[in-house]
C-alpha cells in the first residue's frame, strides 16, 4: 500500500492529539492514540518502507479550526497521505458547554471540502483517509442525545460523500462504535462519550488499517 519513505499526516482535534508532544522528543512524538497505534504497528510490520507518521492533532478543534491551520500543519508538510478526524467539537461545544462556538453541518462540509481541495491543489498526488466522528450516550451527551444524534448522522454522511467524491479511503467509525457496545458498555469504548479507551482507540486503529491495507 504503502512506498518507501511514505509521509502519514494525522489531523483532528484532541482523539487525535493524545497529548502529544511538541517537541522532537519521540518518546512521546506521537501521543499515546489511534495514530501512536498505527505508525507503531506499520512501522514494526514494514521497517523497511522507513515511513514517516506526523501527528498535528489539536485539542478542542473544530472544522474551522481545522482549516484556519492548514497551511502551516498541513501543506508546508508536504505530506503523501493525510487522515483526517474531525467533527465532534462542531457538534457538542453547544449541548455540553451551552455555547454558540458550533459549526453547522453545512459550514462543517465547506470547511472539510476546503482542506481536500486545497491540498490536492498544492499537493497533486496527496491521498485522504477520511475518518468518521463518532460519539456515544455517555455523561454530558447523554442528557442531549436526541440532538446529538442526529448532527452526527450528518457529519458522517458528508465524510463519506467527500470520501467517494474525491476517491479517499473512508473510516467507518460510528457504526463500529454502536456494533462494540453490544459487547461492552459506551463508557469502556469512549468514557466520556467523546474520547475513546484504550480500547476505543484500537478499535480505531484496527478499522483504519482495515480501510487502508
Amino acid at each position: 500500500m504503502f512506498a518507501k519513505h511514505t509521509k502519514i499526516l494525522f489531523q483532528g482535534d484532541s482523539i487525535t492529539d493524545g497529548a502529544r508532544g511538541r517537541n522532537d522528543d519521540l518518546n512521546h512524538i506521537m501521543g499515546h492514540g489511534y495514530a501512536y497505534i498505527i505508525a507503531a504497528k506499520l512501522g514494526y510490520e514494514r521497517p523497511e518502507l522507513d515511513l514517516k507518521f506526523i501527528n498535528r492533532g489539536c485539542s478542542g478543534n473544530r472544522s474551522v479550526d481545522l482549516y484556519a491551520r492548514w497551511q502551516d500543519d498541513a501543506l508546508k508538510l508536504t505530506p503523501d497521505f493525510i487522515s483526517v478526524l474531525i467533527g465532534i467539537n462542531d457538534v457538542m461545544f453547544p449541548y455540553v458547554y451551552k455555547n454558540n462556538s458550533g459549526i453547522s453541518a453545512e459550514k462543517y462540509e465547506i470547511f472539510y471540502r476546503s482542506v481536500i481541495t486545497e491540498s490536492m491543489a498544492a499537493l497533486p498526488d496527496v491521498k485522504f483517509i477520511l475518518c468518521e466522528p463518532f460519539a456515544l450516550p455517555v455523561k454530558g451527551l447523554a442528557s442531549n442525545w436526541e440532538e446529538i444524534e442526529p448532527e452526527m448522522d450528518k457529519r458522517g454522511k458528508i465524510v463519506r460523500k467527500l470520501a467517494g467524491e474525491f476517491d479517499a479511503f473512508h473510516v467507518e467509525l460510528q457504526e463500529k462504535f454502536n456494533h462494540a457496545c453490544r459487547f461492552r458498555e459506551a463508557e469502556y469504548w469512549l468514557w466520556d462519550g467523546v474520547h475513546p479507551t484504550a480500547a476505543g482507540h484500537e478499535l480505531i486503529a484496527c478499522e483504519w488499517l482495515n480501510a487502508v491495507k
